[in-house]
């Protein structure tokens, strides 16, 4: 993986958006997991306002993802202005991302 691929990503994903930083998810259709992963990052996404959450299926939109070859669903990408701080997978549960974000100082 390529760590400019995930910039990209991430400025794709801050362009329109005052957000101070992203969470982006990269997931599958076929994936049970992320399925189930999917309300509670929509649900965390609706708790925080101030981050940009971006749902991508790696399937839909590989044209956009450059060299990014994900293996472990789900996996969650967080960066800033500054670059990525986290790229990674998680435990398919919501309060991953919260815990993420406090723990990255965001």
């Amino acid at each position: 993986m390529d760590d400019a691929d995930f910039r990209a990503v991430l400025a794709d994903t801050l362009a329109e958006t005052p957000a101070r930083a992203a969470v982006v998810c990269l997931c599958a259709g076929w994936c049970g997991t992320c399925r189930e992963f999917r309300p509670g990052f929509e649900q965390a996404a609706r708790e925080l306002p101030e981050f940009a959450f971006r749902w991508v299926d790696i399937e839909d939109e590989a044209d956009k993802l450059g060299d990014i070859d994900i293996e472990t669903f789900p996996t969650l990408l967080i960066g800033d202005a500054s670059g990525v701080r986290f790229a990674g997978p998680v435990l398919p549960q919501a309060g991953q991302i919260v815990r993420l974000l406090r723990s990255l100082g965001l």
